[in-house]
């Protein structure tokens, strides 16, 4: 099961509602098929979600052996705990709060704390950041030298929220807590980072955040 396989397909985007919904189907479906011992099914799977799990655990660890190790980790768990999926989240939902765990634990036994690489998708206006000087590269550099300070929980929450489009009762399900916990995290999240962007880059402000 530690095999990788190399991933040949693209992930879906910009499809209908109707071809989501096929594509959530037809997930389910192999899961399903996981969870009876079929192998066949397990390799499609693994094909599948390698792009997207692949990405995410980039973003989060920045190191491709250890990438490599702690993906085939998830796909592991995926294949020994499939016929535990009680079908009350969606595939991805699941699949990915395993990969968040894995990905916290393989950090954790090196002694490193997880760090993020640019998030694209986040919004300079969202995020009320007060310096409008701070363009392309620099902003760029500047908002990932920023998530980095942050908590691994509050990380979390901003990358599954600006870059993979997730709603709060989806990273709730992820990241195990209830939806107002990650609702505070955000919260505390955002006003830290509207903090950090706002300092000089000389100032060295302090890296102590509220629990939430």
């Amino acid at each position: 099961m530690k095999r990788r396989i190399e991933p040949t397909v693209s992930v879906r985007s910009g499809g209908s509602s109707a071809d989501a919904e096929a594509e959530r189907v037809d997930e389910l479906a192999l899961l399903r098929r996981v969870a009876a011992g079929d192998r066949e099914a397990f390799e499609r799977f693994y094909h599948l979600y390698y792009p997207r799990l692949f990405s995410y655990l980039f973003r989060v660890i920045r190191r491709v052996e250890l990438v490599e190790e702690t993906l085939n980790d998830v796909m592991m768990a995926v294949w020994e705990g499939a016929d535990g999926f009680r079908e009350k989240s969606r595939v991805s939902t699941w699949v990915f709060g395993i990969a968040y765990r894995q990905a916290l634990k393989a950090l954790r036994r090196r002694g490193r704390q997880p760090s993020l690489v640019s998030p694209e998708g986040l919004d300079e206006e969202t995020l009320g950041v007060q310096d409008r000087r701070l363009e392309g590269r620099a902003l760029r550099l500047a908002m990932s030298d920023a998530l980095e300070e942050l908590t691994p929980e509050h990380r979390a929450v901003v990358e599954l929220t600006y870059y993979y489009g997730c709603t709060y009762r989806e990273i709730g399900e992820i990241v195990g807590c209830p939806e107002n916990t990650v609702k505070t995290r955000m919260f505390h999240a955002r006003r830290r980072l509207r903090g950090l962007l706002a300092e000089p880059a000389s100032s060295g402000g302090s890296t102590t955040e509220e629990d939430g």
